[in-house]
């Protein structure tokens, strides 16, 4: 008897001849012509291309010389009083879930009153 791997099944599987020295289907070429082309018309680079049209001024540079800039403040707290916020409330929120899985680990821990 032979056998072939089966894609849908991860295992393998009963299989003729013929299936099993062609594995996962492949079957030897047949013919060497070039296949037909899809789409005939040649294809055209435009010499045009235009940029995007931003309406904003590129704040890049002024933000790089703003954040390299060496004031003492690291750089997570740069901007003042919205980053103090956010750094503030993501560590109360990380010392509040660690407290709760505390105190979830030590109930869970603790046998049950009946």
């Amino acid at each position: 008897m032979y056998y072939k791997f089966s894609s849908f099944t991860q295992k393998l599987t009963g299989a003729w001849a013929s299936d099993a020295y062609s594995p996962q289907g492949l079957r030897p070429v047949v013919s060497t012509e070039a296949p037909p082309i899809i789409f005939a018309t040649p294809t055209k680079l435009s010499s045009n291309s235009t940029a995007y049209d931003y309406a904003g001024k590129n704040k890049v540079p002024e933000l790089q010389k703003f954040f390299q800039k060496s004031d003492g403040v690291p750089i997570h707290l740069k901007r003042g009083l919205p980053d103090q916020m956010l750094y503030r409330t993501t560590m109360a929120l990380t010392v509040g879930g660690t407290i709760y899985c505390l105190i979830a680990l030590y109930m869970a821990s603790q046998p049950r009153n009946k």
